[in-house]
């Protein structure tokens, strides 16, 4: 959950004091009101899914810091939503005091969550194969998800709004795997298929 106590023990573990302000400006923007899946309770799925597979990361603190910040600035109509967010989080370690290489690989974590790759670093899969969960989501969950995709981007007309949907979908289906760890892939890959294959089918 995204708790004052949660924020803090993350950053004992990264060996600083909290930046409360901080705090306090990510729960604001996860509240934004253009948002309808990319909200707090993203981000506390995300860190569900993370608590029960941290023992698979090498840098634990930065991979949970990574998913604090993955949607920070999420502008509907922006194509440099991860980038903004990288450098939001970039700027609060720099001012933290942390070291310039843990500030880069925590940036390349969430750049990594622009999909347009397999990630590559062992950190990099458990962090994305997380932002992916909801693809195998179960069958209820995953379509209020499709719902709210669509609510936020309420703005695009249908036919625009499906052709390009339709492309992102069968862009995953094409992977030779969705999930890049071996406990997504036990764990959702089926169920994601499932569900991509059944949302194509409405478009």
């Amino acid at each position: 959950m995204l708790t004052v106590s949660r924020w803090e023990s993350l950053w004992r573990g990264l060996g600083v004091v909290a930046p409360m302000q901080e705090f306090a400006a990510l729960t604001t923007r996860y509240s934004e009101p253009h948002r309808r899946y990319h909200t707090a309770h993203h981000i506390n799925e995300c860190l569900a899914h993370f608590d029960d597979v941290r023992t698979l990361c090498e840098r634990t603190a930065e991979v949970e810091l990574a998913l604090w910040f993955h949607d920070a600035v999420y502008e509907l109509r922006a194509k440099d939503n991860e980038a903004q967010s990288a450098q939001w989080v970039v700027r609060v370690m720099r001012d933290c005091g942390l070291a310039d290489t843990a500030q880069e690989r925590v940036r390349a974590l969430i750049m990594a969550t622009c999909h347009d790759a397999m990630p590559g670093t062992q950190d990099a899969k458990v962090l994305v194969d997380i932002d992916l969960s909801i693809l195998g989501a179960d069958g209820a969950r995953f379509d209020e998800y499709e719902s709210q995709i669509r609510e936020e981007y309420g703005w695009a007309p249908d036919f625009l709004f499906r052709r390009r949907r339709k492309e992102i979908l069968e862009t995953f289906l094409a992977r030779p795997a969705i999930y890049a760890t071996a406990h997504f892939k036990r764990q959702l890959e089926k169920k994601a298929r499932d569900n991509l294959a059944r949302s194509l089918s409405k478009l």
